[in-house]
């Protein structure tokens, strides 16, 4: 079952001048604080060898072991283009949308609907919020991870401590039962290096450089610096299950999680 589309399901917010003043021409990130927008009206910047960068966006750009959004962008005319994938221009500011092979391009200037494919977001979302549960429960560095569709992973640095499928599972789904609150702050990236304890992720580091990083915090669970997008309220996540345990080295698991076909 989808997620009921929230008032502001479509966004009409413009971004100011001092949002987009990092990086010349960036694109406004929307999902980083309203990650439940469907919709967004946009204008095309610029057509680059990989797709669309418009001048704001709700679709979500691979990284952080998070696959990048895929949706559509419809067109004045009428017309519909394809978004196969969206990732980060090479000035980590911009946002390309990709577009399905033959796709016409639009003109620099054209105005566009934006949808993402909210299905999978969705399950995204919820997968991704499991994750920082899980950091909660086996409180050991993360080597690494992956955000899938209603599934997950994550490897930990967990040296000789036994892990239990069910124990794990057991204790993830007390903590999403708590119904806790997901909320978003941002921190300067130099109080983010005088904390570095924030940071759980070995092979991933939060991203720096404009100023500000945004942490997620489950309200009493857990508080990390993350991008990617998450659900309001961890019931949401619905039921979760520890599918398997892979040896990935001496000290080193690899934890894999699914979710109920439907959300809370």
């Amino acid at each position: 079952m989808s997620f009921p589309a929230a008032p502001d399901a479509v966004s009409s917010r413009r971004p100011s001048s001092c949002e987009r003043q990092a990086v010349p021409n960036a694109t406004d990130p929307l999902f980083r604080e309203d990650a439940y927008l469907r919709e967004v009206e946009a204008i095309v910047e610029s057509v680059e060898p990989g797709g669309l960068v418009l001048d704001r966006t709700i679709f979500y750009p691979q990284g952080g072991g998070q696959p990048g959004d895929r949706g559509e962008l419809l067109l004045e005319d009428g017309s519909r283009l394809v978004v196969v994938n969206t990732t980060y221009g090479a000035d980590r500011g911009t946002i390309v949308h990709g577009l399905a092979e033959g796709s016409a391009v639009p003109m620099r200037g054209a105005r566009v609907a934006a949808r993402i494919d909210w299905d999978l977001r969705y399950k995204r979302m919820r997968a991704h919020t499991a994750l920082h549960l899980l950091t909660a429960v086996l409180p050991y560095p993360v080597t690494g991870g992956a955000v899938g569709d209603g599934e997950g992973r994550l490897d930990f640095d967990s040296g000789e401590a036994a892990l239990d499928k069910a124990e794990i599972a057991e204790k993830l789904n007390a903590l999403i039962g708590r119904d806790a609150i997901v909320r978003y702050r941002w921190i300067l990236d130099e109080e983010l290096a005088a904390n570095p304890g924030l940071v759980k992720t070995m092979s991933v580091r939060p991203p720096t450089g404009t100023g500000r990083v945004r942490l997620v915090e489950i309200d009493g669970i857990d508080l990390q610096p993350c991008g990617g997008t998450h659900v309001r309220r961890t019931k949401e996540i619905g039921e979760a299950g520890v599918t398997q345990i892979e040896k990935k080295g001496r000290i080193n698991r690899r934890v894999r999680i699914a979710l109920s076909q439907n959300a809370a």
